[in-house]
């Protein structure tokens, strides 16, 4: 259960191999954010297993010594590439101010995700400031973060704010974000409808570039959802983001759910080819009434795991890294998870086990 009081003495030790299921750094972060939020002592082992470089990268560090300073936690092995460590939270989290220096092009929005929920059970309100890398490959670029995930929090009572100082991009990083949470309990996310009419919105940009690359992926993606959409295009100068990058991101969003879906530039693939998938992404998802994208879909289950009452959505498909979240949320929290057929969608329901 969730922290109600600073802690005196932590008894329960929970162990977690992290090489389960994706064995990638979400199972890690979340990990060590369900144990600052329940003040449950963690030992993990075999820290991002799956991956060609084992163990704890730079970003990792970052989010989970964050953590740890949100609940004063004691911690061994904490390491750059440590595969293996132990998590002893001795307080519950605490609000106030914090900035997390990612390191590099490190992604922001990772985490976020992991301080994200220990915030909502902290002692007062909180602002965070992270740098690092806000739209960089294998994360969920700023826009997708605040227009599709952060709206989906809104429906379950949890208003963040959310700001961008400066875009940041890989190799160097150098972007800045903040956020701004009030403690709460998120409300039941409730989507049995299928999804009807929505109206597409997007963002494109590129920083320090020609305007035409921006222009280029939102042509491409309207092409592919083969509808109007209001996408915008715009240049970012050296105030509004450091080096040199872009993304494009989607979304559309109806009374019965809201799906998403996001490229960032790299080099050596064409604008039109980033835009397109996107389209063709978002495309999909509308056409089959999904009321979650796959993205959304893994991000949400630990609100829905803390939420009070029974939660439902469909989606696509459901993920590794979801099946995952599945496999670790109930070791830590009282909830039980079910996926089953509906239609040519999956269902995903939560309820108190």
């Amino acid at each position: 259960m969730l922290l109600d009081e600073p802690l005196l003495a932590v008894v329960a030790v929970i162990e977690i191999d992290a090489s389960y299921g994706e064995g990638g750094g979400q199972l890690v972060r979340m990990a060590v954010a369900l144990s600052a939020l329940t003040g449950s002592a963690l030992r993990l082992t075999n820290a991002r297993a799956g991956r060609p470089k084992p163990g704890l990268a730079p970003q990792h560090l970052a989010a989970l010594r964050a953590v740890a300073a949100l609940c004063d936690a004691r911690c061994e092995g904490l390491e750059l590439r440590s595969t293996s460590f132990t998590f002893e939270p001795r307080s519950r989290p605490k609000g106030g101010e914090l900035r997390v220096e990612v390191g590099t092009a490190g992604s922001v929005t990772l985490v976020l995700q992991a301080l994200l929920p220990i915030l909502l059970g902290a002692r007062g309100p909180a602002r965070v400031v992270v740098a690092g890398g806000t739209d960089v490959r294998m994360a969920p670029p700023w826009d997708y973060f605040r227009e599709v995930l952060l709206r989906l929090l809104a429906r379950m009572g949890l208003p963040v704010r959310a700001s961008v100082a400066r875009r940041g991009y890989y190799p160097r990083g150098g972007g800045e974000v903040a956020v701004e949470v009030q403690p709460g309990t998120p409300s039941a996310l409730l989507m049995r409808e299928r999804a009807g009419p929505r109206r597409v919105l997007g963002r494109a940009h590129v920083a320090n570039l020609p305007l035409s690359i921006a222009e280029r992926m939102r042509g491409a993606a309207l092409s592919a959802l083969g509808r109007e959409g209001d996408i915008g295009a715009r240049v970012l100068g050296r105030e509004d983001a450091f080096g040199t990058g872009g993304a494009v991101t989607v979304w559309a969003e109806s009374d019965a759910g809201i799906v998403g879906a996001s490229r960032v530039a790299e080099r050596g693939v064409r604008a039109e080819a980033l835009g397109e998938a996107v389209g063709a992404e978002l495309a999909a998802d509308m056409a089959s009434g999904a009321a979650l994208d796959v993205h959304a879909a893994d991000q949400v289950l630990v609100y829905m795991a803390m939420a009070k009452g029974a939660s439902s959505f469909t989606t696509r498909a459901v993920s590794s890294h979801a099946r995952t979240a599945m496999w670790l949320l109930p070791q830590f929290l009282p909830v039980r998870f079910t996926v089953e057929p509906d239609g040519l969608l999956w269902r995903v329901s939560s309820a108190a086990a």
